[in-house]
């Protein structure tokens, strides 16, 4: 993408706007399916503004254009939308204006909002609604303006899918199904619409390659007692996927049936849906004589609690991703030095040496190579036309993952590649002590991921220093490597963390324009002690295997129980994985996991 062609995308926006009496036009990031990363059909906020992070909206009004983002992409943002005509509005900052207050001011009394509601969240779509009907604006939620303006729009994807065995997925579909209709029995609902990719391709045990990094295929899918139906393009299906689905009972129709079959549910119908996770057009299309039941998805806690199967895919997806890991960090040990070293190789030898591993699919998210300053850009992704040269000095942080058929990884190790200052050891070994205080924490059942954040804080913000992303997400079974509904951050959620959920546990700090520091291993939900006076309790086993760099760790700021857990992590990762080697990478993992 030219940053060139943006104004130009601008101008064709607002024409838009003009021949069909719009005033300002909303763009959010997400597609008909409500995901992180949309397939390119559906990447309209990345096209009109330049901006390529993965969470963000863009407003375009007849005089003005802004693209609304978190803390993670200031950075990165600033530098993609300077000189394109949209202004950059930062998230949770003081003086950063609420977008919809922003929007009622540039359109004023009597004006249209335009929304696509087939891309717009349900519930996001009736706030906004309500606060524009207020102030006398009207929400348009038909138009597609990038059918029309975005002349090189790629299709829908019509990659093909596959079913993974049982063997690999630990439950059939049918069992899966007997499962959601006993929950839909406990919400009183007859039935539940399915839209999040990564819920369906979880229920229906599909996968696809529809969208970058996610092994999902685009889909909605419907279940109740009466009928389990998956909307698909037909063609993405094999005879054989095709006719197994059949023969198991589940009604095979096309991707754009999905509104129509909704739109014929009978009078009193009670429909299970989750408000944040349907599209406006979806929503609108169930008849107002039916039920609306609008709960968290049963389906999403479900998918959330991995089954012994899955945890054991996950175990050796890991062993597969330690030894791709130990042969990366033996290259990188050798070619910085030499100058054969920069962020885009990063990324490169990565893929490779994981791409030698059984089972591999792909990456499961676009590696963070930030090397120096680059580090401290939160998501951060290297292009050779700018990116670093690593020379023998400082940090370098890089946060990567990899799809295996059995299991996902997401891992972020900074190392020190030469020189460091006092301060980096200082913030390094602060970052750890908070990761080692989660990995170690031990909670009653019920507890939330908000209520264990501060152990990972507390040390950074004792010396007055913090990060402002969160502390964990949950991670699919060759699925999404974002997922929730858990997970561990300030902000409140009510789902409790629970045995089988699998998490990442990754505290950081950044500073601007220096270094950026992460450590970030997967951790599980497991049962630790059952009492009889105060309940059951759990705790985390970490199922990452790569040895944590000891060179920027200042040995006096940790604790003789940090350093405990430290060798015995180190212990760990040098049992599980010396099977996998060559005896030349045995030594080197032998030295890098020696007590501290």
């Amino acid at each position: 993408m030219k940053k060139n062609e943006i104004p130009e995308r601008l101008t064709a926006m607002r024409q838009f706007l003009t021949e069909n009496d719009i005033d300002a036009f909303i763009v959010p990031s997400t597609d008909a399916h409500l995901s992180e990363y949309p397939p390119k059909y559906w990447e309209s906020r990345k096209w009109i503004s330049g901006f390529t992070g993965s969470a963000g909206t863009a407003v375009v009004t007849k005089d003005s254009a802004g693209v609304w983002t978190d803390s993670r992409y200031f950075i990165q943002a600033a530098d993609e939308l300077k000189d394109t005509g949209f202004d950059l509005f930062k998230m949770g900052q003081s003086d950063t204006p609420d977008m919809t207050r922003w929007i009622i001011e540039q359109v004023g009394d009597g004006g249209t909002v335009g929304i696509d509601g087939h891309v717009y969240a349900a519930s996001d779509a009736k706030s906004l609604k309500e606060k524009l009907e207020k102030n006398n604006i009207a929400l348009n939620t038909s138009f597609d303006p990038f059918s029309k303006i975005r002349k090189d729009r790629p299709e829908i994807p019509k990659n093909k899918a596959f079913t993974l065995p049982v063997e690999i997925a630990g439950e059939t579909v049918k069992s899966k199904i007997d499962r959601i209709n006993a929950e839909l029995k406990k919400v009183g609902a007859d039935g539940i619409i399915i839209v999040t990719l990564d819920a369906v391709a979880w229920t229906y045990n599909i996968r696809g390659n529809d969208v970058d990094y996610n092994p999902v295929a685009v889909a909605y899918a419907y279940v109740s007692e009466n009928e389990t139906i998956l909307f698909i393009d037909p063609d993405k299906l094999s005879d054989e996927v095709a006719h197994s689905y059949k023969e198991q009972g589940i009604k095979v129709t096309d991707y754009k049936e999905v509104f129509e079959y909704v739109s014929l549910f009978p009078e009193g119908h009670k429909i299970c849906i989750t408000g944040n996770k349907i599209n406006w057009k979806l929503l609108q299309s169930i008849p107002a004589t039916c039920e609306i039941i609008d709960v968290p998805s049963p389906v999403d806690l479900m998918k959330s609690k991995k089954n012994e199967t899955e945890l054991k895919g996950f175990r050796n997806a890991m062993i597969k991703d330690g030894v791709a890991l130990v042969k990366f960090f033996m290259w990188l040990e050798e070619a910085v030095p030499a100058g054969e070293v920069d962020e885009v190789k990063v990324e490169e030898k990565l893929r490779e040496f994981r791409s030698q591993q059984d089972l591999f699919v792909g990456e499961s998210f676009g590696t963070i190579a930030g090397y120096k300053s680059n580090g401290a850009v939160i998501h951060y992704h290297a292009i050779p036309e700018t990116c670093l040269e690593v020379k023998p000095e400082g940090l370098l942080l890089i946060d990567s993952g990899g799809q295996y058929r059995d299991g996902t990884t997401d891992i972020t190790r900074t190392v020190a590649v030469g020189k460091l200052t006092k301060q980096m050891k200082v913030d390094y070994t602060n970052v750890l002590k908070g990761h080692i205080s989660v990995a170690t924490a031990i909670y009653p059942e019920g507890t939330r991921g908000s209520q264990l954040d501060i152990l990972a804080r507390k040390a950074l913000w004792d010396n007055a220093t913090t990060y402002w992303h969160g502390t964990g997400h949950g991670i699919g079974h060759f699925l999404n490597v974002h997922e929730g509904p858990q997970n561990i951050r300030l902000e409140e959620n009510p789902t409790v963390l629970q045995p089988g959920m699998v998490t990442s546990n990754e505290p950081g700090v950044y500073r601007a324009n220096q270094y950026g520091i992460r450590i970030e291993n997967l951790i599980v939900t497991q049962e630790y002690e059952k009492t009889e006076e105060f309940g059951t309790f759990y705790n985390f086993e970490t199922i990452t295997l790569c040895p944590i760099d000891t060179k920027p760790i200042s040995k006096k700021l940790l604790t003789k129980s940090e350093k405990k857990w430290f060798n015995k992590y180190h212990k760990m990762v040098y049992k599980k994985l010396k099977n996998h080697l060559s005896n030349e990478e045995k030594a080197w993992l032998k030295n890098k996991t020696s007590p501290i």
